[in-house]
């Protein structure tokens, strides 16, 4: 297993333990982290740990999968938020060892479009 993504293995298993420390231990001091949505962008370990730190709800992290290789890499996470699961991908930066930049999109899920029923089939774990 490469050492970026064993390092991104345990900070979704430190998320998921609660772990702050362990959690937030990938990034650079000086990292940044983006979310296009809301528009937010926080800049430095500090601000990113704190900002995590006091969400109001009960989360739960589920890694689905990791890709990439170099300085470039992406998880593909489902996070529960009070039991209500969304879907999250984060676009991750490296260098020297550690997370430089990460983008985390968010995508609650929907119901499958009738007419592509015939050719659909469910991902691992889902229901159509």
């Amino acid at each position: 297993m490469d050492r970026t993504s064993a390092a991104i293995e345990e900070h979704w298993r430190a998320s998921e333990a609660g772990d702050s420390e362990a959690e937030h231990a990938i990034y650079a001091v000086d990292a940044i982290l983006d979310y296009p949505q809301s528009g937010e962008r926080f800049r430095g370990r500090t601000a990113i740990a704190t900002q995590r730190g006091g969400h109001p709800a009960q989360r739960h992290f589920t890694l689905q999968r990791i890709t990439g290789e170099g300085r470039f890499w992406t998880t593909e996470c489902i996070i529960t938020y009070d039991g209500v699961p969304t879907r999250s991908v984060s676009i991750m930066e490296f260098a020297g060892g550690k997370l430089l930049h990460e983008t985390q999109y968010f995508a609650d899920p929907f119901p499958a479009a009738p007419s592509r029923a015939a050719l659909a089939e469910p991902m691992p774990g889902r229901v159509l």
